[in-house]
């Protein structure tokens, strides 16, 4: 589709967040971080009966927690398959369409899925703040009621 200038899909330059900005439910983000730490995580091994029958059984996923950060907090990345492999431990990398999911309903997770990308790049300058960790903040799920019927 081309726009009146001629250009087709012309890119948006990318908005960078920092780590403390980021809100439960939130989308689209992109940021610089250092990783922390990277710890794996031991998938289920149970197999799937409806996947019994075919002959070769899907390899079990890849997942580790990463706690990633910038100069503003730290946050758990959650990394899966192929991502695993560039979360090393003291690698800088930009999350590019991240975004935020809630684990077990109450804390924030960062996560990038197939419509985003992982980057390595050069190393920053930055300090990590390691005291501010938005994955300890507990968040409730809070029904509004309707204020308009009075």
């Amino acid at each position: 589709m081309a726009s009146g200038t001629g250009q087709a899909n012309a890119k948006r330059k990318p908005v960078f967040v920092k780590v403390e900005d980021l809100k439960p439910g939130t989308t689209g983000h992109t940021l610089i971080v250092k990783v922390i730490e990277t710890t794996p995580v031991n998938t289920s091994s149970r197999p799937n009966r409806s996947r019994a029958l075919l002959s070769r059984p899907p390899p079990p996923a890849r997942i580790a927690e990463c706690v990633v950060g910038d100069e503003t907090g730290t946050i758990v990345f959650t990394a899966r398959n192929e991502q695993v492999d560039l979360m090393e431990k003291g690698a800088t990398v930009i999350l590019r369409n991240a975004k935020i999911v809630m684990f077990k309903r109450t804390t924030m997770r960062l996560a990038v899925d197939k419509w985003g990308r992982i980057e390595v790049t050069e190393p920053a300058k930055f300090d990590v703040k390691e005291d501010n960790i938005l994955s300890l903040v507990e968040y409730e799920l809070v029904t509004v009621p309707d204020q308009g019927t009075n």
